[in-house]
């Protein structure tokens, strides 16, 4: 198994930075090789990317969710995935982002990518990528403001 953790500090408010996050379906414009999110409801999330030269699908659920604090998901199709987003206050309308992933490299091509750190290069341009994304904007383009505890949705 598999651990990448990284930050960035945004120059927007918490909850600009969280409700651009709870936004799913734009991940493409900021997350390299991501080719498509559908959000098929308050929990379940349908995936395309590319991964290490193939594309992949799988979905994934939201295990955690609490507005401006965090985001937790794991995969429940496709290969294993989990992870988690963090938003903290960073001082003068800042935010610090922090992303955690664990996965299981199924290949010698994955491992081989993992082993070159190929995925936390990744990781680290997405979250500049949001950066730039976010302050850009200075807005999200959405929200989502409910609760998830592991089967329980409350959509406030």
């Amino acid at each position: 198994m598999a651990k990448i953790e990284k930050d960035i500090v945004v120059d927007v408010p918490v909850t600009v930075a969280y409700d651009q996050w709870t936004q799913f379906e734009s991940f493409p414009e900021f997350m390299e090789g991501v080719k498509e999110v559908v959000q098929l409801d308050e929990k379940r999330l349908r995936w395309r990317a590319e991964i290490a030269g193939k594309d992949e699908e799988w979905e994934a659920e939201i295990t955690d969710q609490v507005p401006d604090r965090h985001i937790a998901w794991r995969s429940v199709t496709g290969a294993m995935n989990a992870g988690s987003v963090t938003f903290q206050p960073a001082g003068d309308g800042q935010t610090k982002v922090t992303l955690e992933l664990t996965y299981e490299p199924r290949d010698a091509t994955e491992k081989v990518g993992d082993a070159l750190g190929f995925l936390e290069r990744r990781v680290s341009g997405d979250l500049e990528r949001f950066k730039k994304f976010i302050e850009s904007r200075g807005a999200p383009t959405g929200a989502w403001r409910g609760e998830i505890h592991g089967a329980n949705v409350d959509k406030r």
